[in-house]
């Protein structure tokens, strides 16, 4: 039986974009019950709790900090390595193992300096030498890539990730039902991340000065300093009752404003697959995205775009593209969801496996 090791440490912090990546393709993974009578599948974590969703079908290592070091690498012999992001550092003993990279971005040259960039340059320039194969996130990432790095004659692939709410729209929950006290009433605007530079989330505070009937929400993790950068611009515009920060939200939550905002925003700078999108997208929502990095690949041609950041004329794009959804509602509403669910973990999952497959039987 052939054995493969997923290292996925990341899984152990589940708030994390890395972790539910991990998880879902585990999950999916799992389910390939033909491919798994003949490969053992190993995955890199220590939470019980993740253990329990995952069944008895995924093995796993416990996942120890101190692998990251060269000296105490994990020397156990595999027939196959899946590095399942480009920032992880942990790495196989032997060097001879078949090694397979799944890379994400590589926001990190355009946003690190210093020595913190030579270190991450080194340490992707090991990934990539040692790889038997590259697997790329988004024909962005590919391309990204391409333009920092020389890529030796090995095979690569595009595989998308999965959109995690496919099955959520057809749920017995309330379109007018909260599970919390949202703090708005009135018609808003929804737009969700980590709350740093590259989000880009202060076009829109500066653009619902523009729209003055509307409000907006913003959730992502706020300990960040670019947060009080986005409070002091919302008390500078005399903004604070109709922007609303509201810091980490769960899944329901999550779904709770997906399906009563008026439209989804995302004017980020640079997204190696941008999920969000997708998940408004579930809920037949508009989506108004920045005209870069993978956006236009993942929003498709029905999405609105921005290219610029001018706040009035993000407002007129959003008033025009409003008026376009609302005159055209049921056609841009069925294309949304159709389009939202040819992304799954499943076809993930299967194209993944024909890598491995590939990777094996080669090596």
């Amino acid at each position: 039986m052939k054995k493969i090791f997923l290292e996925t440490h990341n899984i152990n912090n589940l708030k994390s974009g890395f972790g539910q990546f991990n998880l879902n393709l585990v999950k999916a993974l799992a389910e390939e019950t033909d491919f798994l009578k003949d490969h053992k599948i190993i995955c890199n974590y220590n939470k019980n709790k993740v253990k329990k969703e995952l069944g008895d079908s995924i093995f796993y290592k416990k996942y120890r900090q101190i692998t990251r070091y060269p000296l105490f690498r994990v020397k156990t012999k595999f027939d196959l390595w899946h590095s399942v992001n480009q920032n992880t550092k942990i790495e196989p003993f032997l060097k001879s193992t078949p090694y397979l990279l799944t890379i994400h971005d590589v926001n990190f040259m355009e946003e690190d300096s210093g020595e913190r960039l030579d270190f991450r340059i080194k340490q992707f320039k090991g990934k990539i030498a040692r790889s038997n194969a590259i697997v790329y996130i988004s024909e962005f990432a590919k391309r990204s890539t391409h333009q920092h790095f020389k890529i030796p004659n090995i095979p690569e692939y595009v595989i998308y990730n999965g959109n995690t709410f496919n099955n959520v729209n057809n749920s017995n929950k309330d379109l007018k039902t909260s599970p919390f006290s949202p703090p708005s009433n009135k018609p808003f605007i929804f737009s969700i991340g980590q709350m740093v530079e590259k989000k880009n989330f202060h076009t829109l505070i500066e653009m619902v000065k523009f729209l003055p009937d509307l409000n907006l929400i913003l959730a992502g993790d706020i300990r960040t300093e670019y947060t009080e950068r986005l409070k002091k611009i919302i008390i500078d515009e005399k903004l604070s009752n109709r922007v609303h920060i509201v810091g980490r939200i769960n899944d329901d939550e999550k779904i709770y404003y997906y399906k009563n905002c008026l439209a989804f925003t995302f004017p980020s700078l640079r997204e190696g697959f941008g999920l969000p999108v997708l998940e408004a997208m579930t809920f037949g929502k508009p989506v108004f995205l920045a005209n870069k990095s993978s956006l236009p690949e993942i929003g498709g041609k029905h999405s609105f775009y921005w290219d610029h950041f001018d706040p009035e004329y993000m407002a007129d794009i959003f008033t025009k593209g409003m008026h376009d959804f609302n005159t055209n509602e049921n056609f841009y509403i069925n294309e949304y969801i159709k389009h939202s669910k040819k992304f799954t973990w499943e076809n993930a999952a299967k194209q993944y496996i024909e890598v491995y497959k590939s990777i094996l039987e080669n090596a």
